[in-house]
């Protein structure tokens, strides 16, 4: 079995999990591959003469591997799913930062999940993404142009609002005055969506989001719409700039941009142990449904 291994920090109260899991890994004489960066920062914190392979980009990654792991929260995860792309490489969140949402395996639990992997108790879940693209072309986004929970135009450095000309398949839809506007995919839809008022969609649903955020409009809420559509959003209004955000991957974008967001032509591939499910993470992490007449 041939594993990579993607993460963003090596932090004094979370080392001991990594050490754990790269013991459980050599144990089961499991290749093991780790993003350059994040060997780095083991190496010089942890001072271990242990060596392994490493990667750098999305390039180095290939139907060879078995699994990418992502260790931290569900901000690496997200970052991790840039390296994996259209390789079909199954990914699964270790989580040693906060909520887990997408990083769902506690920390606690590292030994018990990696048993399970080697014993394929778990099933493959696939995950939308989104694609985007501009006209005129905005060369920064060549290398990012994909989002696994949402695309976001927000206001920048200004406390007017944006003006959206939006488009769903050509045909135009409205033109939003707001802070700006979400597109989101149901993974997306229990992050900066669901903080707008925008409705949990389950994984598996083959639908996309649009959720204005402080929209002017009183008549304009949070649509669902099928997710072969395709969007087009034009930015209007006084101000020169906005910014784009694609999982928290921010780039600005010029007065007059055309903004075109589509469903990619692959999936990303989530591991979802056997014992799991969206609902139990939803009732756990969101505590949907606390009552305390559900005791």
């Amino acid at each position: 079995m041939k594993i990579g291994i993607y993460g963003q920090s090596y932090k004094k109260e979370t080392a001991i999990y990594i050490d754990e899991l790269l013991n459980i890994l050599q144990e089961n004489n499991i290749e093991v591959f780790i993003e350059v960066f994040f060997y780095n920062l083991i190496q010089q914190e942890n001072n271990t003469t242990r060596k392994y392979k490493t990667f750098s980009n999305y390039k180095d990654l290939n139907n060879t591997y078995n699994l990418l792991l992502s260790v931290g929260g569900d901000g690496t995860f997200l970052r991790a799913i840039t390296y994996i792309r259209n390789s079909n490489i199954p990914i699964l969140g270790i989580n040693t930062g906060r909520l887990g949402f997408l990083a769902n395996i506690k920390k606690e639990n590292i030994k018990e999940a990696i048993i399970a992997i080697i014993k394929k108790e778990y099933s493959l879940r696939e995950r939308t993404i989104l694609k985007v693209t501009t006209k005129p072309e905005i060369k920064e986004l060549h290398e990012i142009n994909i989002a696994l929970n949402e695309v976001t135009i927000v206001r920048k450095n200004t406390t007017a609002m944006l003006t959206l000309k939006t488009f769903l398949d050509n045909e135009y839809l409205a033109t939003y005055w707001a802070d700006g506007l979400i597109f989101s995919t149901p993974t997306g839809s229990t992050g900066y969506s669901l903080s707008c008022g925008g409705p949990v969609i389950t994984p598996s649903s083959k639908s996309l989001l649009i959720t204005p955020i402080a929209p002017h409009n009183l008549n304009v809420r949070p649509l669902i719409i099928n997710d072969d559509t395709k969007i087009k959003v034009t930015l209007l209004g006084r101000e020169k700039q906005a910014l784009i955000s694609l999982d928290s991957r921010i780039i600005t974008i010029p007065k007059g941009t055309e903004v075109f967001i589509k469903k990619a032509s692959y999936s990303i591939k989530t591991i979802l142990l056997n014992k799991q499910s969206f609902l139990k993470t939803l009732r756990d992490k969101l505590l949907w449904g606390e009552d305390i007449r559900n005791v």
